[in-house]
């Protein structure tokens, strides 16, 4: 089964999450179908590094725990892997998956942009702990956050912003999230700096 797994569409959850377990790639389930998942680039894992070391620091000594993109997320009968997310008092919670983030973040990619703005985000809004959905761009700067609190309306924050995570109680400037990517933006801004 695991060798065939990308091919097969129409598992059972245990079958999923049995076949997930041994296999060589991630997957992502979604409602019986099963999505193989593809290598992030550079700028995609500085961004979602960034954001870890950030939530580790900020975190410490709390009950809430980030993980990166190899715990998965339940969400009514589908099974994501998202960049980043942060979990809260999930003693019960199992080894492979939650079922209780308070947020999720994911870095967008031209392939992934569709799923991760309409399947995941109405997937991801049916959880009823999750507090904050982020969603942000690599190959230019802006970050969508959509809260629970103001009815999942999208805020954008760009470059020069400092965006709150109020899940999290943090708050951080848009370019510390964007350290070392190399994107038009970045490029840019460090060109200036070197000047003044």
């Amino acid at each position: 089964m695991v060798a065939n797994l990308a091919t097969q569409y129409h598992l059972s959850e245990v079958e999923y999450l049995e076949a997930e377990k041994t296999s060589k790639f991630k997957h992502e389930y979604s409602e019986g179908e099963v999505y193989a998942m593809a290598g992030a680039s550079r700028n995609h894992e500085r961004i979602s590094g960034n954001l870890l070391a950030k939530f580790i620091q900020h975190l410490e000594n709390t009950p809430c725990e980030p993980f990166s993109s190899d715990l998965k997320v339940k969400a009514n009968h589908s099974f994501y892997y998202p960049d980043v997310l942060v979990v809260c008092n999930d003693d019960k919670g199992d080894d492979y998956y939650t079922e209780f983030p308070v947020i999720i973040i994911e870095v967008l990619s031209d392939s992934t942009r569709g799923r991760d703005k309409v399947t995941k985000m109405n997937a991801y809004r049916t959880i009823p702990t999750l507090k904050e959905y982020v969603l942000i761009e690599q190959n230019f700067i802006d970050i969508e956050i959509c809260r629970r609190a103001s009815n999942w309306q999208s805020e954008h924050y760009f470059l020069g912003d400092k965006v709150t995570f109020e899940s999290l109680d943090l708050t951080l400037p848009v370019e510390s999230i964007y350290q070392r990517v190399n994107n038009e933006e970045m490029l840019e801004l460090q060109h200036k700096s070197i000047k003044t």
